[in-house]
């Protein structure tokens, strides 16, 4: 069903796949070094208290007890306000002195905030009361490993090796203290430790090649790269290291052809930027150029991989570390920003993202990004001038355009987001198979517009640039199925949709309304109450439902599902239809047939 459409889709330089709305935004997989190469079970042993989504409202402001003030932190900790839920857990504190549970509570959450000078002063107490708290030696190590004192620094990271992630995280940084004693082999015998979980390859493979590379053995770094890359090409950090790596070793054309091939696939501002300059002959700088500089690669390697609710805590706290070494400092705020996008802290958001400086490649992006942010906190004008004004200093900006597009469809001005998303496919001179989103969000707007023939040949388009897109073959099938048009290619498309997407409850209600509109009524509440399963406080499908009960003769149950259609909020056009049902059931009807139906249009 078309339900399922997200309304504000993220389409700047990370390019994710699912948006906030419906579906929840799915952190990047350029980001990633690997996909899907931790599990949870790795983050389980982090005893980080469970966070909802969401901007601070609801907790108490006023009360100034110990009781208060301790109830007041945590609702703001659970709505991800960590600067609030800090302050008034500091005053609880004060009447507590010394409760660990409390300090570590602490500890946390300034370093969430980027308190690493208060961070470090609990993490010394939670070491008093819990050695083994593994931030806190992550923490303290990273405090010596600033000051050069790097055998003080392992000792602490070793201390943190007790969980999955905390091996991975203490045999990364001990390599990078090793290398900041010059000292090759020793870093290399540390990721040795890897090879225990074969997950970790990557990490290994890529990191052997930057502590390589910074100590200068070139023969030792272009094999790491290349297993690296052959691992994880199309991580966005792999690509841009051994890229970086052929270009200062004087192979600017196979820099070049790394470049071309991750760019045919995601039109990365950091690549294409990499890829301009090294068509102009000069030399680039190194890669990591500091000890510094490797370890918050390390942070950043593991805070990108974290993708989950359960870790993305861990991700921000890595992150935040990462900021306090010789980063790479527009990329991880522009990590920060995605972080707290995913958390649902769009004012934070807005915030790392503004630390972004002019003149990086990632400043477009930001403002991308801020828009986004200020869209989802109804800050409507203000996404609007912001993207209107980037677009109108970039005007070939592609990418912008389509984000612009994006903000007008969540408006529901669709004749706008028409206009430029048609404007942005205006600007596609070489198609690659990510193109298949701007056409799907104009066929999205073409159709709103009730203009069928332009929506249809959009989607048809995407589906030709990527045929397996669930979203798409779900929502072409699902809108010939209530045009009544073309049913049998309309049911098989939206039958792949689910083979495709087995558990989503919307494209499993459209196959069941395909059913439907067939008239095998006895298949349609066989997929229907599946997906009533999935999504019990959907009103359009439990109005299906209705309908499909209706027709096999349980009318009783047809006018529960109706009523709890009409229960659960439809808009005032759906009520009124629903409620003519409750009131009077539904009439006769003869069903279409595939036989009945024109011959499915061609691809043109």
């Amino acid at each position: 069903m078309l339900a399922a459409i997200p309304k504000t889709p993220h389409f700047g330089w990370k390019t994710r796949n699912s948006v906030p709305g419906r579906h929840k935004a799915a952190r990047c997989s350029k980001w990633m070094m690997m996909t899907g190469y931790l599990l949870r079970a790795v983050f389980s042993a982090v005893l980080l208290a469970p966070l909802a989504a969401g901007p601070a409202q609801a907790y108490l402001k006023t009360d100034v007890s110990p009781s208060g003030s301790y109830l007041a932190g945590r609702s703001a900790a659970k709505l991800k306000d960590n600067d609030v839920a800090s302050r008034y857990l500091n005053q609880v504190l004060k009447w507590d002195e010394g409760n660990p549970l409390l300090t570590e509570k602490i500890f946390l959450l300034e370093l969430s905030e980027g308190n690493l000078t208060k961070a470090e002063g609990y993490a010394t107490e939670v070491l008093k009361f819990n050695s083994q708290q593994r931030m806190a030696r992550i923490v303290l190590g990273l405090r010596e490993f600033r000051a050069r004192r790097y055998e003080e620094a392992r000792k602490n990271f070793a201390e943190a090796a007790y969980t999955p992630v905390g091996e991975l995280t203490s045999a990364l940084l001990i390599a990078w203290s090793y290398a900041g004693e010059g000292e090759l082999n020793p870093a290399m015998k540390a990721l040795d430790r890897l090879d225990s979980n074969e997950s970790f390859g990557t990490f290994k493979a890529f990191h052997a090649a930057l502590i390589a590379d910074y100590l200068g053995n070139s023969i030792r770094a272009e094999a790491s790269y290349r297993k690296a890359y052959e691992e994880a090409g199309m991580s966005l950090r792999v690509a841009q290291a051994y890229g970086n790596f052929l270009w200062r070793n004087g192979r600017p054309a196979e820099a070049q052809k790394v470049y071309r091939a991750f760019l045919a696939n995601d039109e990365n501002p950091l690549i294409l930027a990499a890829l301009e300059a090294s068509l102009k002959n000069g030399k680039p700088q190194a890669f990591i150029s500091s000890p510094g500089a490797g370890a918050a690669e390390a942070l950043f390697s593991l805070a990108t991989s974290m993708t989950d609710e359960q870790s993305i805590d861990v991700a921000l706290l890595y992150t935040r570390l990462a900021l306090g070494l010789d980063a790479d400092k527009p990329v991880l705020f522009t990590l920060l920003g995605d972080t707290y996008e995913d958390m649902r802290r769009f004012d934070k958001a807005i915030e790392a993202y503004s630390e972004v400086p002019e003149g990086s490649a990632l400043r477009s992006n930001a403002d991308m990004e801020i828009a986004v942010s200020l869209q989802r906190l109804d800050r409507k004008d203000e996404a609007l001038d912001g993207l209107k004004q980037l677009v109108a200093r970039e005007p070939d900006n592609y990418e912008a355009i389509v984000t612009l597009g994006n903000i007008y469809r969540s408006n529901e001005d669709h004749a706008a987001a028409a206009k430029a998303y048609d404007d942005a496919i205006a600007l596609i001179t070489e198609h690659v198979p990510g193109h298949w989103r701007v056409y799907y969000y104009d066929g999205i707007a073409h159709e709103r517009l009730k203009q069928w023939d332009i929506a249809e040949q959009r989607f048809r388009r995407a589906l030709e640039l990527s045929p397996d897109e669930p979203s798409v073959l779900n929502y072409l099938g699902y809108s010939m199925i209530e045009k009544r048009i073309n049913l049998a290619e309309a049911t098989d498309m939206v039958r792949r949709a689910v083979e495709l997407k087995p558990n989503d409850g919307y494209i499993i209600d459209s196959l069941g309304w395909a059913y439907y509109q067939l008239g095998d009524f006895e298949q349609a509440v066989i997929h229907i109450e599946r997906a009533v399963e999935l999504l019990p406080a959907d009103p359009i499908i439990a109005e299906h439902l209705g309908d499909a009960y209706w027709r096999v003769g349980r009318k009783l149950e047809a006018r529960f599902q109706w009523q709890h259609a009409r229960d659960n909020k439809p808009e005032p056009e759906d009520l009124k239809r629903i409620e003519d049902k409750i009131k009077n059931g539904m009439p006769e009807e003869t069903p279409v047939t595939p036989a009945q139906n024109a011959p499915a249009p061609s691809n043109g």
